[in-house]
Order: structure tokens, then C-alpha cells, then sequence
């Protein structure tokens, strides 16, 4: 039964996530499940985080943020999630964060989002001293500019010995973060869901440079997992646009809703588990760059 935690942000926050084992004892498709609705809830105050993710198996949960950049940490006994938050368009430094899309060289790895790589930067003092204090299963997951943040800590993490390496990131209507360099000397485990028309998963744009990391699970325009290229990947575009403008939305802002992100993988994983079958769904089998 779906968990509604009322009065939270500007809507009600339903969901469905039920943790009572370790993370990595779930299935890929439950893990997403779980991270997306811990990235949904990461755009809550400390208070309200708190109670939504207590909610799903999370009972703590600690704000890090400094100068607009932000993320929450998220635990239990036996895992910590790190869920860095999206574009807020009320707030300045987000769509400064946004706008400069420049690529800065990051040591001999190659060359990163110049306005992504400064929101790390202001978050990495606490995300360190957090981790460094860890002793639990890591894991990063993020909306939006979150799942750049995101994308650009867990590579850092998994590059610094001193440090925990994540055991999987998962990124929802992420931008593209670095050159192909760089993306290509990502070693995290990383899921790329992508929703159909959103717009957010096609800038800043490759001409510049920027290249995407991980892999993209393609969510079609029923929000179904497939996998779909070329001609059958801009049919279901054209056609997930024309039933938006039927409805009157807008389909390339509407499709990068963390809400609809969570709503879609949660059909999935309740499909997973009434599924007769005992094969679990395997995210690997409809990924690709």
C-alpha cells in the first residue's frame, strides 16, 4: 500500500518504498525505486525529509548544504544515501549552476561542467567530513542538477582512497556533467534514467563537448522501461509530445518531474513483484550510452 506523507512541499509525497533489509539485498529495480523517492524527498526542509524518509526505512537524516548547494544524507543501520538536490528555480545559485556551461580540466581525468563542478566544490568539505565518519554501504542518487552533483561526488569518491567508494549512483533527468574523457573514466555503478521528452537529459548540449556518463535506463511515454534507439526512440518522442499538447502540457517540462520519475519505476517494481516468476527485473538488459 503507497505511504501519502501530507503537507509536505508544495504536494503530497506518495510512497511506496518498504526498506527492512540492507540495500544491496533489494533489487536493482527496488533500489531505483528507493532512490528515486529518497531524491523527490530531498527537496523537503530537514524536518519534513526526516519524517518521509522514516517513513520508507530512512530515520535519519542530516541536511549538508553551503552557499545554496545542498544534499541530505539519508541512513540506517545499514546504509547511507546520499541524495543531492535539484534546480530550485527560486534559488539564484541553481540556475547560475545551470548556466555556465563550460568545461573546466579536473587534473589528468579530463574535463568537467564548470557550474556543476563549483556546487560540488561547495558541498565537498561536509560531504568528506560525513563520510569519513561512515562506516556504512554508500550510496548517491539525485534530480535534476542533484544528479550531476551527484554523478561528479561519487566519481570523486571512488578516486579518493581515503574515502568510502559508493556501491551504486543512480541519477534521474541528469544533464550531461563532463567530456567524453571524463565520463569515460567513471567506474561507479551508475543507472541513467531518462523519461521519455525530458529536456534536462539533453543539455548542456554535445556539440560543446559534454557527454553523458553510466548507464541510460529509457523510460517511454507510459513511463515504461524500454529499450528503444534511433527512429523508435524519436517516434515515442513525437508521439509522448502530441498526447502532452493534447492534454495541455508541456511534455518536455512535465516528463522531468521527480514525481513522475518515482510514480513510473514504482509501477515497475510492484509488476516485479507480482511477477510469477522469480527473475528479478534486470536493469542492465535495457541500458545503454
Amino acid at each position: 500500500m503507497p505511504q501519502i506523507i501530507q503537507d509536505v512541499g508544495e504536494k503530497p509525497l506518495v510512497l511506496h518504498s518498504e526498506v527492512q533489509t540492507p540495500l544491496a539485498a533489494l533489487s536493482e529495480l527496488q533500489r531505483a525505486l528507493v532512490f528515486a523517492e529518497l531524491s523527490m524527498i530531498s527537496y523537503n526542509d530537514e524536518e519534513e525529509a526526516a519524517r518521509a524518509s522514516t517513513a520508507i526505512g530512512f530515520p535519519e537524516a542530516k541536511l549538508l548544504e553551503h552557499d545554496g548547494a545542498q544534499a541530505i544524507q539519508f541512513g540506517n543501520d545499514h546504509d547511507c544515501v546520499i541524495a543531492c538536490r535539484g534546480t530550485e528555480p527560486n534559488e539564484w545559485n541553481d540556475v547560475q549552476a545551470d548556466a555556465k556551461a563550460s568545461l573546466a580540466v579536473v587534473g589528468t581525468f579530463g574535463k568537467v561542467h564548470t557550474g556543476f563542478n563549483e556546487e560540488v566544490e561547495d558541498l565537498w568539505p561536509m560531504l568528506v567530513d560525513a563520510l569519513q565518519q561512515n562506516k556504512r554501504s554508500l550510496w548517491f542518487c539525485g534530480h535534476s542538477l542533484g544528479g550531476a552533483i551527484a554523478t561528479i561526488s561519487a566519481i570523486r569518491c571512488e578516486l579518493d582512497a581515503s574515502l568510502p567508494s559508493p556501491e551504486e549512483l543512480h541519477t534521474f533527468g541528469s544533464p550531461r556533467v563532463g567530456c567524453r574523457r571524463y565520463v569515460k573514466n567513471v567506474g561507479v555503478k551508475h543507472f541513467r534514467w531518462v523519461h521519455n521528452n525530458d529536456i534536462v537529459t539533453r543539455v548542456p548540449p554535445a556539440w560543446m563537448g559534454f557527454r553523458h556518463c553510466g548507464d541510460e535506463v529509457y523510460l517511454d511515454r507510459h513511463g515504461q522501461i524500454r529499450q528503444l534507439k534511433g527512429v523508435f526512440r524519436s517516434r515515442d518522442r513525437w508521439r509522448g509530445l502530441l498526447q502532452g499538447l493534447i492534454k495541455w502540457k508541456i511534455d518536455f517540462l512535465s516528463d522531468h518531474s521527480i514525481h513522475a520519475y518515482a510514480g513510473h519505476i514504482a509501477k515497475a517494481a510492484d509488476a516485479e513483484k507480482s511477477d510469477t516468476a522469480d527473475d528479478t527485473t534486470d536493469l542492465a538488459s535495457y541500458a545503454g550510452q
